[in-house]
């Protein structure tokens, strides 16, 4: 009886189009992407390109390294991480703080925008212990790392959900995509 109602259940969920986070199939213009990170004086790969890259990965897409091969260009920049005092204790330290990171982002296709310049940010909030700043350094550099994962998760789903209706390239044309450099701002 408890199998027959779980399967029931599980057909009704499918039927009416409910999907786990990050099993939609990813839309066409996906399927072949070059990521453009414009991040002046970044010594390594910012956790936001790591990330998306591993989750477009995940879901099918080929990144490509160059843009040529690419159906699809995601331009991201001004990727600005901010830290900022909540609240301050009686001694005029802070005690809390609130790590903020904000990235603009466009896709285009050749020359057609297929998604306009747009913004995305997430915050999270920790407190911060004088007596144990290594720890707290260590926790601060962690929830940096998982607030960009978390950017690349938003970033995903709002492209799957704007471009699910986009036409697919035809098979075996490539679009040229002029290299541009990001917009200021």
């Amino acid at each position: 009886m408890r199998l027959t109602l779980i399967a029931l259940l599980s057909l009704l969920l499918a039927a009416c189009g409910f999907h786990l986070a990050g099993t939609l199939p990813l839309p066409q213009v996906l399927k072949r992407v070059y990521i453009d990170l414009s991040q002046p004086y970044q010594v390594s790969e910012p956790p936001l390109e790591v990330a998306l890259r591993e989750r477009l990965v995940q879901r099918g897409a080929k990144v490509v390294a160059k843009t040529e091969k690419a159906e699809t260009q995601l331009r991201i920049w001004n990727l600005l991480e901010r830290r900022e005092a909540l609240s301050i204790g009686p001694d005029g330290k802070a005690l809390e703080y609130r790590l903020l990171v904000s990235v603009n982002y466009e896709v285009r296709r050749g020359d057609q925008v297929l998604l306009p310049v747009d913004s995305l940010s997430a915050s999270r909030d920790y407190s911060f212990e004088a007596g144990s700043i290594l720890a707290k350094e260590a926790e601060e550099s962690q929830l940096r790392d998982f607030i960009q994962g978390e950017l690349a998760e938003l970033l995903l789903l709002r492209l799957e959900i704007r471009l699910r209706d986009q036409p697919p390239v035809p098979a075996g044309v490539v679009p040229a995509i002029k290299p541009e450099p990001a917009p200021a701002g």
